[in-house]
């Protein structure tokens, strides 16, 4: 490493991606030196000097099946000015501390206070709550763990909404929302660490988009994963089927034989989620599904899938997917048409062994 270089741990653990953690070293080894290779200029000179950096050093195999071998060890890690964390791919319902060693937790601390930049990806921002880094500060994380954050960790704000936010002691914290955000994360590295022209620069190089619509389109509302409660799980399976029907939440509370505040106390503590809530949220699913893969008007969307009021659907799916039905068609209908021509585009013999 020269002493003009700006360097940047990237944590390597078992339950991290590949692809984050190598995508994240090559955007950062590219930032000042591809952009002159494009031009014909010969290559340029490295800005940030990439070290992948585990528990103990050693050659481990993450999440994917992809062995790596990092560079040193948390204890022989040389002094960074930024420390990256990639996702963390257990779902929700495993997280627990456990997945995290208090060595890690204690570096990341003592880091920070000694002045570094902590960015972390997808669900990588719950080593940051876990560490307590986070406590009366904005965050943001994958939009499948906002509950989770929520949940178990009171004292930090979640901006599910957001897939860039920059938050903590002297603005030192950046987190990424959704699963690809950590390019999002990288190109403000390089921007904050070197500058924002050469942040353009490898975004041009690499064909980056920037996440600006945020994750909340992205997102699927209703978490319809089965609870252990099993009157709230037969109920979860029925509205699944019927949720278009007038009054879904009376007919729920009606099989459940249940009163109807007992059923919505019930309902809300196994699912995390009031009951209409739950419905809304199928019903939204519903609606951008056909909004991307089919030319029904929204009035008639509307109908599909159980309201009777546009303006009412129309404000409700803008203020939770952050865009308007007409937008989010545009922009997810296409992307699906594209897909679909280049797949029907294939020959029919094509093998995909």
């Amino acid at each position: 490493m020269e002493s003009s270089q700006i360097s940047v741990a990237i944590l390597v653990m078992r339950e991290a991606s590949a692809s984050t953690i190598y995508g994240m070293h090559d955007l950062f080894k590219s930032a000042n030196r591809d952009w002159q290779k494009m031009l014909n200029r010969g290559s340029g000179k490295e800005s940030i000097y990439p070290i992948l950096v585990s528990n103990d050093g050693l050659p481990l195999s993450v999440d994917s099946g992809v062995n790596i071998v990092p560079d040193t060890s948390l204890e022989k890690c040389p002094e960074v000015e930024v420390i990256c964390i990639p996702d963390v791919m257990p779902s929700p319902r495993e997280f627990g501390s456990e997945l995290f060693s208090e060595v890690l937790l204690d570096w990341l601390r003592k880091r920070y206070s000694k002045g570094a930049i902590i960015a972390a990806s997808c669900s990588g921002p719950m080593l940051l709550a876990e560490a307590g880094l986070l406590d009366g500060f904005d965050a943001t994380v994958h939009w499948a763990w906002c509950g989770m954050m929520r949940n178990r960790y009171p004292k930090i704000t979640v901006q599910e909404d957001r897939s860039l936010v920059i938050s903590g002691s002297e603005q030192r914290l950046i987190m990424g929302g959704a699963g690809t955000s950590w390019m999002d994360v990288a190109l403000y590295v390089i921007a904050r660490t070197i500058n924002m022209e050469v942040a353009i620069q490898v975004a041009r190089v690499w064909l980056i988009d920037w996440h600006s619509i945020g994750q909340q389109p992205f997102a699927c509302l209703s978490k319809t994963q089965k609870v252990e409660d099993g009157l709230v799980a037969r109920c979860q399976m029925w509205i699944e089927e019927n949720y278009t029907i007038a009054n879904p939440v009376l007919a729920m509370v009606q099989l459940s034989g249940l009163s109807e505040k007992n059923f919505e106390d019930r309902f809300s503590m196994a699912t995390g989620m009031a009951p209409i809530e739950y419905v809304n949220a199928l019903r939204l699913e519903e609606a951008k599904r056909l909004l991307e893969s089919s030319e029904l008007s929204v009035e008639n969307i509307t109908n599909e899938v159980g309201y009777d009021d546009l303006n009412f659907f129309n404000s409700y799916f803008t203020r939770k997917v952050q865009m308007s039905p007409e937008q989010y068609r545009k922009h997810f209908g296409l992307v699906r048409k594209l897909i679909a021509k280049e797949i029907t585009s294939l020959p029919s013999d094509a093998d995909f062994t």
